[in-house]
């Protein structure tokens, strides 16, 4: 059976070709030019960062462990996201899949994201509590809130190159920083709004 043509960035079928030809004949500067736009974008937009963290100052003073694992659900996030990334525009370059199965992409990926979470979760949240002695309620709130960051971060990661590619934009430029921008401020938001419900549940005053 023949493949369907390809569907990567703005392009399709052999135009992929000409995109890779074109990337070997361009100067260092030209590809620097080109997406440092973008990335100044994103970084304005991960900015909000700064802005959530002021905002739940009071929480991080009288729970000051929630600091130590921003890092890590941050870059979990990016790496969940950059797994569905990377599958996607493997999938639509190969002509796997076209824009005609977004929604099922997108449904598989968010719930194997989900999945994935569902099962760190179980595993991270006692170890945080016997092995490295973080109290019981944040270790609590880390095992809740992976399994709704990854399942963001699978969502965000697989659609955006579906999003990239309807607006005629080059999903291998934009969709991964994209990602990882996105995730980092919803994955952060999430994360303080599940410790101020879990801390609640402790009965704990904040």
């Amino acid at each position: 059976t023949k493949k369907p043509a390809a569907a990567h960035g703005h392009h399709g079928g052999t135009s992929d070709n000409e995109d890779i030809l074109d990337y070997k004949l361009k100067s260092f500067v030209s590809i620097a030019y080109e997406r440092v736009w973008w990335l100044a974008i994103f970084l304005i937009s991960l900015s909000f960062t700064a802005l959530i963290m002021n905002g739940f100052e009071h929480t991080l003073s009288k729970q000051i462990e929630l600091a130590y694992f921003v890092p890590l659900l941050a870059g979990h996030g990016g790496n969940t996201g950059g797994q569905a990334v990377g599958t996607v525009l493997s999938a639509l370059s190969a002509g796997v899949i076209t824009r005609k199965d977004a929604l099922r992409v997108i449904t598989k990926e968010a719930c194997s994201g989900m999945v994935m979470g569902f099962i760190l979760g179980i595993f991270v949240g006692p170890v945080c509590h016997y092995a490295m002695g973080i109290s019981q309620h944040v270790s609590t709130v880390v095992s809740v809130t992976l399994p709704l960051l990854s399942t963001i971060a699978a969502f965000l990661g697989s659609s955006l190159p579906f999003v990239c590619v309807m607006l005629g934009l080059d999903p291998a430029v934009i969709a991964a920083p994209a990602m990882t921008s996105f995730v980092d401020v919803t994955g952060l938001l999430c994360y303080f709004l599940i410790a101020n419900k879990i801390f609640k549940l402790f009965g704990m005053e904040l």
